[in-house]
């Protein structure tokens, strides 16, 4: 590794111990929680709102963790593919009657916290589980196509070369 890279990577590691991302500082302190810093954000910056209903803010919710389960899966009869088709079946149902976001027309902290997570999931499972989002899921692959074609997202999206180095140790221990 270069010096100047090495240099980089310690500094990171020396703010965040827990190299979680992302990860951003306000007032002087790190944050490294998309969750926490979207509430920030939104305490901060009130305009536009992103405020999520909160008969809306669990939808979704367990999809991260129904992936990773699934990714890290050796065994195809475990249930955990069914989980996480499960899970996005039932934001499928929420989708068509509330979408095209989840709390209808205007994107809310919900969808911003689903984006870089249904991303993770869109590239490791397609390169380590030769995986995709069933095409009867109309209104997720709609979803996550508009989530992914915002500017700020498209701005900020790790390349997909390095989501697949950061995922390989845990699917390939």
């Amino acid at each position: 590794m270069k010096t100047k890279q090495r240099v980089c990577v310690n500094r990171f590691s020396e703010i965040n111990p827990g190299g979680k991302v992302p990860v951003v500082k306000f007032d002087g302190k790190w944050v490294p929680d998309s969750d926490v810093i979207t509430q920030i954000l939104e305490k901060k910056y009130t305009k536009p709102s992103l405020v999520t209903p909160a008969e809306y803010a669990l939808v979704g919710s367990k999809i991260f963790a129904s992936f990773v389960t699934f990714l890290k899966s050796k065994n195809a009869s475990d249930g955990s593919e069914q989980a996480l088709m499960s899970e996005l079946s039932a934001l499928e149902k929420h989708l068509k009657v509330h979408g095209p976001y989840v709390s209808g027309e205007k994107i809310s902290a919900v969808d911003l916290s689903l984006a870089p997570k249904l991303y993770h999931l869109d590239v490791a499972l397609r390169h380590f589980k030769k995986w995709n989002v069933p095409r009867n899921l109309t209104h997720v692959k709609q979803y996550m196509k508009l989530l992914f074609s915002r500017e700020s997202f498209a701005k900020t999206v790790a390349k997909k070369k390095y989501l697949i180095a950061a995922w390989a140790p845990k699917v390939n221990p």
